[in-house]
């Protein structure tokens, strides 16, 4: 009874991506042409980590050798808390997505008429979708309890990070000293930490 249990929150964790991923596509028709975009290169680079983070979580071939190691135990506990910790992380990233409304872009972009959102979720970090989706990867690898996902939750925040760096400097080239006193006041990816 507790594998089947325990199975099916997992089950509900991969449904939860599938959801985030498909709120993605419906939301990305609605947004503003891009002004200037990031070059190439950088957005190659954090494409690569990302995709690789997310092999790594969810291919259970990937669990070869050391990446096949546990952390954590299976358990009802680590699969419940697992799946708590992804439905909030996607569910603040969604908000922040719906939040940023038509400025938002896959690539790191400044839009045609781009504005500095400063309230709802970016009150608390510049750039909450990454936070919300690194906290849907930590809670996955809780769930997952395997090495491998700790080295994709590892790859996938390493990507943000290299992200949000490159929108930090096309936003302060767009805002300026006003983009300045957001990064003074808010947090970049943890709220009031970092």
């Amino acid at each position: 009874m507790r594998i089947v249990l325990r199975h099916s929150l997992h089950l509900a964790i991969i449904a939860c991506w599938v959801v985030f991923a498909c709120v993605w596509l419906i939301a990305s028709f609605n947004t503003k042409a891009a002004k200037r975009r990031q070059s190439s290169a950088s957005r190659a680079v954090h494409v690569a980590l990302e995709v690789v983070a997310f092999f790594l979580l969810f291919d259970e071939d990937t669990a070869i050798g050391p990446l096949g190691w546990r952390f954590l135990p299976h358990s009802l506990s680590s699969a419940i808390a697992g799946l708590a910790i992804t439905v909030t992380g996607i569910l603040f990233a969604i908000w922040a997505r719906f939040y940023l409304g038509t400025n938002w872009s896959a690539a790191v972009t400044v839009k045609q008429d781009h504005e500095l959102v400063r309230s709802g979720p970016y009150k608390w970090v510049r750039h909450p979708i990454y936070t919300g989706i690194c906290f849907a990867f930590l809670g996955t690898a809780i769930d997952i309890g395997e090495v491998r996902a700790l080295v994709g939750l590892i790859l996938a925040a390493t990507g943000y990070k290299l992200k949000s760096l490159t929108e930090e400097s096309l936003m302060e080239e767009q805002f300026g000293t006003e983009y300045g006193r957001y990064k003074r006041e808010v947090k970049g990816l943890i709220p009031f930490v970092w």
